[in-house]
């Protein structure tokens, strides 16, 4: 209750005084006061409704005022309409740092609200905005290529001027020479402004905000990466491993509406402290050879539990994004080594005592749905892999025991996903390893033409052997 009254403190001190400045400026520019409430309706709905920190509030507030200081300076310091401001840039950013398409509504709608306003007051001029950024929020969520966001601020401009000539019922002043060159030319070039300002800024506000959209988990997935490259060389299995997790997570997030991009890239790294001691872990060894057959429970104890610990090290070292960090200690959660903690029972004498607690992960548990869905990824897959003689119902009975092993353990406890999403990730599971291990049907050997006429020769020579040995004097000659 302290710290909820501390956090509480802390927003509230932040949203007076952001409103607190911005009416000074608003009073120094001679902008309507109204400006700096909507601030402060804008913080207590992030608060009260979505539950959002103090530093969302802060992200969000300093788009707001970028793009009030754009209308401004434009207005005072230009020749230009404020028609050529890109409004809807702010929402193009907003869906692609926070992938929220409500947040996106309400910056589109906040926006329009405050650059109308520097405008004068202009209702046409909101509409027309507040309706050219929702079709830039609809157009990029989940826009994974820039190409996108071009065709976003194509459509953009569209819609700006179309809604422009309905507003205005008057056909003789809309195919006016005027209307066309001061208004429409402004508001089609506003789009393609917008657009440009994202693809430029993008990548300043991701590391500003300490967030990943799409296009950085686009370079994240990338082979050519310094670690995944490594992987590849140095520990093959753990590469492969990764393969099938990410495809399984990716597959998963889908279904019940998660980051999957982020799911993907996230299981592409969970394993990366493997590489430090490879041969120590199952998918990188030879057949018929475990180094942990010659040490002790404990000691093969420690040497897994580093791998988490070196694949945190190595991420920060790379400079990966928290995000990215997160699943590797949250894919095991705080889970039980079941294998060496039954080995040590078995090996420990009577007398020892041999605590439960020292074979299990340090955690934390999954905190998000996609490092969840990662930790049951990695483990029905290391499942499903020791299945001798793999169908259908085998997979589906393994698949199941694995995520109810996980729920009734506690690991699936601190992170936001539903029975009703559990269900459909199993079934996720189910179907996708049951197409990877289907049976193949045996085909039987063909002889080729060129054996059936050499054999065909052989006998014939061998059941006439005067007949070869006049060819072979003929030849001769």
């Amino acid at each position: 209750m302290l710290s909820k009254t501390k956090i509480d403190y802390r927003i509230s001190l932040i949203i007076f005084i952001v409103a607190l400045l911005l009416t000074v400026f608003c009073q120094v520019v001679d902008f309507p006061l109204i400006i700096p409430l909507l601030m402060l309706i804008l913080g207590g709905h992030l608060f009260f409704q979505r539950q959002a920190d103090y530093k969302m509030y802060l992200h969000l507030s300093l788009l707001l005022i970028l793009i009030v200081f754009t209308a401004h300076a434009i207005r005072e310091y230009t020749d230009f309409s404020l028609l050529y401001v890109p409004v809807a840039s702010v929402a193009m950013l907003t869906i692609l740092l926070f992938n929220d398409l409500q947040l996106a509504f309400f910056m589109s709608f906040s926006s329009s609200i405050l650059v109308s306003l520097v405008w004068g007051g202009d209702l046409k001029v909101m509409l027309v905005f507040f309706i050219g950024s929702l079709t830039a929020s609809y157009t990029v969520c989940d826009a994974r290529t820039r190409g996108r966001l071009i065709a976003a601020g194509f459509y953009v401009s569209i819609m700006q001027v179309v809604c422009m000539a309905l507003m205005n019922p008057d056909i003789h002043y809309l195919i006016t020479k005027e209307f066309a060159l001061d208004i429409l030319r402004p508001l089609f070039i506003n789009g393609f402004i917008s657009a440009f300002v994202v693809v430029a800024t993008l990548k300043i506000f991701e590391l500003l905000f300490g967030v990943l959209t799409n296009f950085s988990l686009m370079e994240l997935s990338d082979f050519n990466q310094p670690l995944l490259k490594r992987m590849i060389l140095e520990a093959p299995g753990t590469y492969h491993h990764s393969i099938v997790v990410s495809n399984l997570a990716e597959a998963a997030a889908d279904a019940i509406g998660a980051n999957s991009m982020l799911c993907r890239v996230g299981a592409y790294y969970h394993d990366i402290g493997k590489m430090e001691k490879a041969e120590y872990f199952t998918e990188n060894q030879l057949v018929g050879s475990n180094k942990h057959d010659n040490i002790e429970p404990s000691i093969s104890r420690l040497v897994i539990l580093n791998h988490v610990k070196e694949g945190i090290e190595l991420a920060k070292k790379n400079k990966l994004n928290p995000l990215i960090v997160d699943f590797i200690p949250q894919h095991h959660g705080t889970s039980l080594m079941h294998y060496f903690y039954q080995k040590a029972l078995e090996e420990a004498e009577e007398d020892a005592s041999i605590g439960e607690e020292n074979y299990r992960y340090p955690g934390p548990k999954p905190q998000k749905r996609e490092t969840a869905i990662v930790l049951l990824a990695d483990s029905v897959e290391a499942a499903t892999r020791s299945i001798d003689e793999a169908n259908p119902q085998k997979i589906e009975e393994v698949v199941r025991k694995i995520i109810n092993n996980k729920f009734i353990d506690g690991q699936l406890d601190e992170c936001n996903i539903t029975l009703k999403e559990i269900e459909l990730i199993a079934l996720t599971f189910t179907r996708i390893l049951g197409a990877m291990y289907h049976s193949r049907i045996k085909y039987p050997e063909k002889k080729s033409t060129h054996d059936d006429r050499s054999e065909k020769s052989t006998e014939e020579s061998s059941d006439n052997p005067s007949q070869d040995h006049q060819d072979r004097k003929e030849s001769s000659k």
